[in-house]
Protein backbone atom coordinates (compact mmCIF):
# COMPACT_ATOMS: atom_id res chain seq x y z
CA UNK A 1 0.00 0.00 0.00
CA UNK A 2 1.49 3.20 -1.09
CA UNK A 3 0.71 6.16 1.15
CA UNK A 4 0.05 9.54 -0.49
CA UNK A 5 -0.45 13.37 1.58
CA UNK A 6 -3.68 15.36 -0.80
CA UNK A 7 -3.82 18.97 0.26
CA UNK A 8 -7.13 21.49 -0.66
CA UNK A 9 -4.91 24.63 -0.73
CA UNK A 10 -7.95 26.60 -2.24
CA UNK A 11 -9.44 26.67 2.05
CA UNK A 12 -6.23 28.75 2.27
CA UNK A 13 -3.05 28.34 1.94
CA UNK A 14 0.77 29.86 0.44
CA UNK A 15 2.80 28.25 -1.58
CA UNK A 16 5.74 28.38 1.39
CA UNK A 17 2.87 26.29 3.53
CA UNK A 18 2.57 24.02 0.72
CA UNK A 19 5.99 23.63 0.36
CA UNK A 20 6.27 23.13 3.64
CA UNK A 21 3.97 19.85 3.42
CA UNK A 22 5.87 18.39 0.26
CA UNK A 23 8.98 18.80 1.93
CA UNK A 24 8.06 17.03 4.99
CA UNK A 25 5.91 14.44 3.32
CA UNK A 26 8.81 13.36 1.72
CA UNK A 27 11.64 13.14 4.66
CA UNK A 28 8.95 11.11 6.45
CA UNK A 29 8.73 8.60 3.08
CA UNK A 30 5.20 9.49 1.95
CA UNK A 31 4.98 8.37 -1.69
CA UNK A 32 3.84 11.64 -2.99
CA UNK A 33 2.24 15.00 -2.57
CA UNK A 34 -0.69 15.92 -4.24
CA UNK A 35 -2.81 18.83 -4.51
CA UNK A 36 -6.72 20.06 -5.79
CA UNK A 37 -7.23 22.24 -8.51
CA UNK A 38 -9.34 24.76 -7.65
CA UNK A 39 -9.31 28.77 -7.13
CA UNK A 40 -12.33 29.18 -4.94
CA UNK A 41 -12.72 28.26 -1.31
CA UNK A 42 -15.44 26.04 -0.23
CA UNK A 43 -15.76 27.58 3.52
CA UNK A 44 -14.14 30.31 5.10
CA UNK A 45 -12.83 33.60 3.20
CA UNK A 46 -9.66 31.47 1.31
CA UNK A 47 -7.09 33.77 2.38
CA UNK A 48 -4.39 34.80 1.17
CA UNK A 49 -6.33 33.19 -2.08
CA UNK A 50 -6.02 30.58 -4.77
CA UNK A 51 -2.33 28.89 -6.00
CA UNK A 52 -2.35 27.77 -9.47
CA UNK A 53 -1.72 24.42 -9.44
CA UNK A 54 0.91 23.72 -12.28
CA UNK A 55 3.03 26.83 -11.06
CA UNK A 56 2.86 25.38 -6.97
CA UNK A 57 3.91 21.83 -8.61
CA UNK A 58 6.79 23.02 -10.75
CA UNK A 59 8.33 25.77 -7.89
CA UNK A 60 7.82 22.35 -5.62
CA UNK A 61 9.51 19.74 -8.05
CA UNK A 62 12.90 21.91 -7.71
CA UNK A 63 12.96 22.01 -4.24
CA UNK A 64 11.95 18.40 -3.51
CA UNK A 65 14.01 15.16 -5.17
CA UNK A 66 12.25 12.06 -4.78
CA UNK A 67 8.42 12.49 -3.65
CA UNK A 68 5.57 12.39 -6.55
CA UNK A 69 3.63 14.94 -7.09
CA UNK A 70 -0.04 15.26 -8.92
CA UNK A 71 -2.83 16.75 -8.64
CA UNK A 72 -6.63 14.68 -7.65
CA UNK A 73 -7.85 16.48 -10.00
CA UNK A 74 -7.09 18.97 -12.14
CA UNK A 75 -10.42 20.63 -14.10
CA UNK A 76 -10.70 20.37 -18.07
CA UNK A 77 -12.28 23.45 -18.04
CA UNK A 78 -9.50 25.60 -16.72
CA UNK A 79 -6.67 25.04 -19.55
CA UNK A 80 -6.90 24.32 -23.35
CA UNK A 81 -5.32 20.42 -23.54
CA UNK A 82 -2.42 22.34 -25.70
CA UNK A 83 -1.60 24.62 -22.89
CA UNK A 84 -2.15 21.27 -20.43
CA UNK A 85 0.38 19.24 -22.38
CA UNK A 86 3.18 21.72 -22.08
CA UNK A 87 2.43 22.68 -18.28
CA UNK A 88 2.50 18.98 -17.57
CA UNK A 89 5.41 18.68 -19.73
CA UNK A 90 7.35 21.03 -18.55
CA UNK A 91 6.89 20.13 -14.92
CA UNK A 92 7.63 16.43 -15.14
CA UNK A 93 11.49 18.02 -16.83
CA UNK A 94 11.60 20.09 -14.11
CA UNK A 95 10.84 16.89 -11.58
CA UNK A 96 13.05 14.64 -13.24
CA UNK A 97 9.88 12.49 -14.18
CA UNK A 98 7.77 12.50 -11.54
CA UNK A 99 4.96 13.83 -12.27
CA UNK A 100 0.88 12.39 -12.59
CA UNK A 101 -1.50 14.00 -13.89
CA UNK A 102 -5.61 13.48 -12.25
CA UNK A 103 -7.80 14.95 -14.97
CA UNK A 104 -11.62 15.21 -14.41
CA UNK A 105 -14.50 17.46 -15.81
CA UNK A 106 -15.18 19.99 -13.13
CA UNK A 107 -18.24 20.54 -10.84
CA UNK A 108 -17.39 23.50 -8.54
CA UNK A 109 -19.75 26.28 -10.86
CA UNK A 110 -18.76 29.36 -8.71
CA UNK A 111 -15.39 29.28 -9.26
CA UNK A 112 -16.09 29.27 -12.77
CA UNK A 113 -17.70 32.58 -12.67
CA UNK A 114 -15.53 34.30 -10.06
CA UNK A 115 -12.63 33.81 -12.39
CA UNK A 116 -14.37 33.73 -15.89
CA UNK A 117 -13.78 29.88 -16.80
CA UNK A 118 -16.34 28.51 -19.01
CA UNK A 119 -18.79 26.04 -17.43
CA UNK A 120 -20.63 24.24 -20.39
CA UNK A 121 -23.66 21.66 -19.31
CA UNK A 122 -22.20 18.00 -17.60
CA UNK A 123 -22.62 16.22 -21.10
CA UNK A 124 -20.38 18.63 -22.75
CA UNK A 125 -17.75 19.05 -19.99
CA UNK A 126 -17.31 15.45 -20.09
CA UNK A 127 -17.12 15.60 -23.55
CA UNK A 128 -14.71 17.95 -23.73
CA UNK A 129 -12.79 15.77 -21.10
CA UNK A 130 -12.91 12.45 -23.30
CA UNK A 131 -10.94 14.65 -26.07
CA UNK A 132 -8.57 16.41 -23.78
CA UNK A 133 -7.47 12.88 -23.02
CA UNK A 134 -7.03 11.88 -26.85
CA UNK A 135 -5.25 15.08 -27.42
CA UNK A 136 -2.71 15.14 -24.06
CA UNK A 137 -2.27 11.23 -25.34
CA UNK A 138 -2.10 11.98 -28.99
CA UNK A 139 0.17 15.09 -28.28
CA UNK A 140 2.73 12.78 -25.66
CA UNK A 141 2.96 9.64 -27.59
CA UNK A 142 3.97 12.03 -31.22
CA UNK A 143 7.24 10.93 -32.48
CA UNK A 144 9.84 13.47 -32.50
CA UNK A 145 10.11 15.43 -35.68
CA UNK A 146 6.23 14.70 -36.56
CA UNK A 147 3.57 16.93 -36.26
CA UNK A 148 0.22 16.13 -34.72
CA UNK A 149 -3.42 16.75 -36.10
CA UNK A 150 -6.62 16.10 -33.96
CA UNK A 151 -10.29 17.26 -35.74
CA UNK A 152 -12.53 16.82 -32.43
CA UNK A 153 -16.25 18.50 -31.67
CA UNK A 154 -14.29 20.79 -29.33
CA UNK A 155 -10.75 20.83 -29.96
CA UNK A 156 -9.04 21.08 -33.10
CA UNK A 157 -5.58 20.94 -33.72
CA UNK A 158 -3.42 21.05 -37.01
CA UNK A 159 0.49 20.43 -37.80
CA UNK A 160 1.72 20.54 -34.38
CA UNK A 161 5.14 19.83 -33.21
CA UNK A 162 3.58 17.99 -30.20
CA UNK A 163 6.63 19.61 -28.05
CA UNK A 164 7.90 19.79 -25.39
CA UNK A 165 7.93 16.03 -24.57
CA UNK A 166 7.67 14.48 -21.33
CA UNK A 167 10.41 12.88 -19.49
CA UNK A 168 8.40 9.59 -18.32
CA UNK A 169 7.48 7.57 -21.37
CA UNK A 170 5.48 7.59 -23.16
CA UNK A 171 3.64 9.88 -20.83
CA UNK A 172 2.92 10.60 -17.20
CA UNK A 173 1.03 8.17 -15.69
CA UNK A 174 -2.90 9.88 -16.13
CA UNK A 175 -5.48 9.32 -13.01
CA UNK A 176 -9.46 9.52 -14.01
CA UNK A 177 -11.93 9.58 -10.61
CA UNK A 178 -15.47 9.55 -9.86
CA UNK A 179 -18.34 7.60 -8.88
CA UNK A 180 -19.79 8.19 -12.66
CA UNK A 181 -21.05 4.52 -13.42
CA UNK A 182 -20.98 4.83 -17.11
CA UNK A 183 -18.45 7.24 -18.76
CA UNK A 184 -15.94 7.60 -15.79
CA UNK A 185 -14.86 3.82 -15.77
CA UNK A 186 -15.01 3.52 -19.46
CA UNK A 187 -12.35 6.77 -19.56
CA UNK A 188 -10.35 4.58 -16.68
CA UNK A 189 -10.39 1.49 -19.21
CA UNK A 190 -9.25 3.73 -22.20
CA UNK A 191 -6.46 6.08 -20.70
CA UNK A 192 -6.02 5.54 -16.98
CA UNK A 193 -2.73 4.01 -15.05
CA UNK A 194 -5.09 4.86 -12.10
CA UNK A 195 -8.91 5.19 -10.80
CA UNK A 196 -9.33 6.94 -8.06
CA UNK A 197 -12.83 7.54 -6.09
CA UNK A 198 -12.93 9.98 -3.10
CA UNK A 199 -14.33 10.44 0.26
CA UNK A 200 -16.40 6.92 -0.19
CA UNK A 201 -17.36 4.12 2.05
CA UNK A 202 -15.80 0.96 1.55
CA UNK A 203 -19.08 -0.43 -0.23
CA UNK A 204 -19.54 2.12 -2.46
CA UNK A 205 -15.64 1.81 -3.35
CA UNK A 206 -15.73 -1.59 -3.77
CA UNK A 207 -18.59 -1.27 -5.97
CA UNK A 208 -17.29 1.47 -8.41
CA UNK A 209 -13.92 -0.54 -8.71
CA UNK A 210 -16.15 -3.64 -10.00
CA UNK A 211 -17.36 -1.13 -12.54
CA UNK A 212 -13.85 -0.01 -13.67
CA UNK A 213 -12.52 -3.76 -13.76
CA UNK A 214 -15.63 -4.32 -15.99
CA UNK A 215 -15.08 -1.72 -18.64
CA UNK A 216 -11.18 -2.87 -18.23
CA UNK A 217 -12.24 -6.38 -20.00
CA UNK A 218 -14.96 -4.85 -22.08
CA UNK A 219 -12.10 -3.37 -23.84
CA UNK A 220 -9.70 -6.40 -23.88
CA UNK A 221 -7.28 -4.58 -21.05
CA UNK A 222 -6.25 -6.87 -18.37
CA UNK A 223 -7.93 -4.91 -14.70
CA UNK A 224 -4.73 -5.64 -13.06
CA UNK A 225 -3.29 -2.84 -15.33
CA UNK A 226 -4.72 0.02 -13.86
CA UNK A 227 -4.15 0.99 -10.65
CA UNK A 228 -6.81 1.19 -8.15
CA UNK A 229 -6.71 3.95 -5.12
CA UNK A 230 -9.10 6.05 -2.49
CA UNK A 231 -8.76 9.33 -0.62
CA UNK A 232 -10.01 10.11 2.78
CA UNK A 233 -9.65 12.53 5.09
CA UNK A 234 -7.07 11.59 7.50
CA UNK A 235 -7.44 12.59 11.45
CA UNK A 236 -4.84 10.81 13.31
CA UNK A 237 -4.05 11.35 16.68
CA UNK A 238 -1.67 9.63 19.45
CA UNK A 239 -4.50 10.19 22.35
CA UNK A 240 -8.08 10.94 22.15
CA UNK A 241 -7.42 13.74 23.11
CA UNK A 242 -5.06 14.75 20.10
CA UNK A 243 -7.96 13.00 18.41
CA UNK A 244 -10.15 15.52 19.01
CA UNK A 245 -8.27 18.57 19.06
CA UNK A 246 -6.93 17.94 15.39
CA UNK A 247 -10.58 17.10 14.20
CA UNK A 248 -11.92 20.45 16.03
CA UNK A 249 -8.67 22.37 14.17
CA UNK A 250 -10.37 21.30 10.65
CA UNK A 251 -13.82 22.39 11.67
CA UNK A 252 -15.32 18.44 11.92
CA UNK A 253 -16.20 16.41 15.03
CA UNK A 254 -14.31 13.62 15.15
CA UNK A 255 -17.32 10.54 15.52
CA UNK A 256 -18.01 12.02 12.53
CA UNK A 257 -14.35 11.41 10.77
CA UNK A 258 -14.34 7.76 12.18
CA UNK A 259 -17.74 7.44 10.15
CA UNK A 260 -16.12 8.98 6.81
CA UNK A 261 -12.36 8.76 6.55
CA UNK A 262 -9.31 7.69 8.59
CA UNK A 263 -9.27 8.70 11.62
CA UNK A 264 -8.62 8.04 15.20
CA UNK A 265 -5.63 6.18 17.18
CA UNK A 266 -3.25 4.64 14.99
CA UNK A 267 -5.16 1.31 15.16
CA UNK A 268 -8.03 3.08 13.58
CA UNK A 269 -6.43 4.33 10.71
CA UNK A 270 -4.58 1.34 9.89
CA UNK A 271 -7.97 -0.53 9.95
CA UNK A 272 -9.42 2.27 7.62
CA UNK A 273 -6.44 1.22 4.91
CA UNK A 274 -6.30 -2.18 5.19
CA UNK A 275 -10.17 -2.44 4.60
CA UNK A 276 -9.45 -0.63 1.05
CA UNK A 277 -6.73 -2.73 0.91
CA UNK A 278 -9.01 -5.44 1.05
CA UNK A 279 -10.60 -4.85 -2.18
CA UNK A 280 -7.97 -4.12 -4.14
CA UNK A 281 -6.74 -0.31 -3.62
CA UNK A 282 -3.03 -0.14 -4.12
CA UNK A 283 -2.76 3.72 -2.79
CA UNK A 284 -4.60 5.42 -0.43
CA UNK A 285 -4.43 9.28 -0.40
CA UNK A 286 -4.52 10.75 3.18
CA UNK A 287 -6.39 13.90 2.71
CA UNK A 288 -4.56 16.79 5.04
CA UNK A 289 -6.61 19.61 5.62
CA UNK A 290 -4.69 21.28 8.80
CA UNK A 291 -1.46 22.52 6.64
CA UNK A 292 0.14 24.19 9.60
CA UNK A 293 0.19 20.78 11.82
CA UNK A 294 3.40 18.75 10.83
CA UNK A 295 3.53 16.75 13.21
CA UNK A 296 0.33 15.34 11.86
CA UNK A 297 2.46 14.01 9.13
CA UNK A 298 5.33 12.42 11.29
CA UNK A 299 2.64 10.31 13.48
CA UNK A 300 1.44 8.80 10.72
CA UNK A 301 4.67 7.78 9.07
CA UNK A 302 5.79 6.63 12.63
CA UNK A 303 2.84 5.23 13.27
CA UNK A 304 0.85 4.13 10.11
CA UNK A 305 2.58 3.92 7.23
CA UNK A 306 4.82 0.81 8.54
CA UNK A 307 2.19 -1.32 9.25
CA UNK A 308 0.60 -0.97 5.74
CA UNK A 309 3.49 -0.34 3.48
Amino acid sequence: MKLRIFVEPQQGASYDQLLAVAQRAEADGFDAFFRSDHFLTMGGDGRPGPTEAWVTLGGIARETERIRLGTLVTSSTFRSPGLLAIEVAQVDAMSGGRVELGLGAGWYEAEHAAYAFPFPPLGERFDRLEEQFAVLTGLWRTPLGQTFDFDGRHYRLKDSPALPKPVQQPHPPLIVGGGGVKRTPRLAATYAAEFNLPFSSVQATGEQYDRVRAACEARGRDPQTLRLSAAQVVCCGASEKEVQRRAANIGRQADELREHGAAGGPDEVVARIEAFAAIGAETVYLQVLDLADLEHLDLIAAEVMPRVA
